[in-house]
């Protein structure tokens, strides 16, 4: 697979090309993929008092936070009682956020979200997404989008599978001047393609990274929990073991990205009538349409556990 990697805020493709290296290495190593970078479009300067924490300059953001931006807020995040459930955490942040002028905030979203869509169109080989922070949650907002967008024009998906380091949730667009936080208690399951979430308990963010895995269908689902904060793991003792976990999905991922492009390919067969349908039947020619539905009924049973706050702090699912 070939991954596009978007940075968090205040990054760059080429800081976060040594900030994901360890971790690209090692998957590239086990032929696992091999990663493009991008970035935002806005040069920023960092916040007060963060001035040497991000990394050599230029930095970038993919919003243009020229007329509000909500970092100042979700640092308050770091002081939410634990208590509270992912999703009332970040209602809670985003009533907090009343200054920012989200009329301004959607088009500039709209704008970030048309640019990672041109960037993979300019590159038929991607088909998977490496996000972290700000990256997972442009990330995870264009695999909503592209989805939307594919169901109204019938053409596949590019975006078969995603890597969310320290994400949150997804923003879907509401009308022309409006984006809202995709949250499970309010939308349920919002991407359906599988996904691997690597966060840390550690994390004074991690309620946001839990919200983003709790709307991502629980059966193409997985977590790591690398113990540590809001980084990207870098250690070889979380890098190898990733590598190993990792190993075991791609090509699972890879197989049946391929069997669906195979299928898609394929001749459609021509459609029979009842009459014939019910002849090849009475010859002794089985009908599958029960096994069809009893498999969608246990898919439909197979369904994966909601992360509540205290389950991701103890490294449950």
């Amino acid at each position: 697979m070939k991954f596009l990697c978007l940075p968090g805020a205040y990054g760059s493709a080429k800081n976060f090309k040594v900030q994901l290296g360890p971790l690209a290495d090692e998957l590239q190593k086990r032929g696992l993929g091999t990663f493009a970078y991008s970035q935002g479009t806005f040069e920023v300067e960092p916040p007060a008092g963060w001035e040497d924490y991000f990394g050599s300059r230029p930095l970038y953001r993919f919003l243009d936070t020229s007329r509000g931006d909500a970092f100042e807020t979700l640092r308050r995040l770091r002081h939410v009682p634990r208590g509270m459930s992912p999703e009332e955490t970040m209602r809670q942040f985003q009533a907090a956020n009343k200054s920012v002028d989200t009329t301004h905030m959607a088009t500039a979203w709209r704008g970030a979200i048309d640019g990672v869509f041109k960037t993979i169109e300019e590159d038929e080989d991607i088909d998977a997404l490496i996000g972290y922070s700000e990256g997972a949650m442009v990330g995870a907002s264009l695999i909503v989008e592209e989805g939307l967008r594919c169901a109204k024009s019938g053409a596949p998906r590019r975006i078969k599978f995603a890597i969310f380091i320290s994400g949150s949730p997804p923003l879907k667009f509401e009308g022309t001047d409006k984006i809202t936080p995709q949250l499970v208690d309010e939308v349920g399951t919002v991407i359906d393609i599988p996904t691997y979430h690597i966060f840390g308990c550690d994390d004074a963010f991690l309620s946001s990274a839990v919200a983003l895995y709790n709307v991502c269908a629980q059966d193409k689902v997985h977590m790591y929990d690398h113990g540590l904060g809001h980084i990207v793991p870098r250690d070889v003792e979380n890098v190898s073991l990733l590598g190993k976990l990792l190993g075991d999905i791609v090509p699972k991922v890879a197989e049946e990205n391929r069997k669906a492009a195979t299928m898609r390919r394929r001749p459609s067969l021509p459609v029979r009538t009842g009459s014939e349908t019910d002849e090849g039947e009475q010859q002794g020619q089985p009908s599958h349409a029960g096994n069809r539905r009893d498999s969608g009924q246990q898919q439909q049973q197979q369904g994966g556990k909601r992360m509540s706050f205290t389950s991701a702090v103890l490294g449950g699912t």
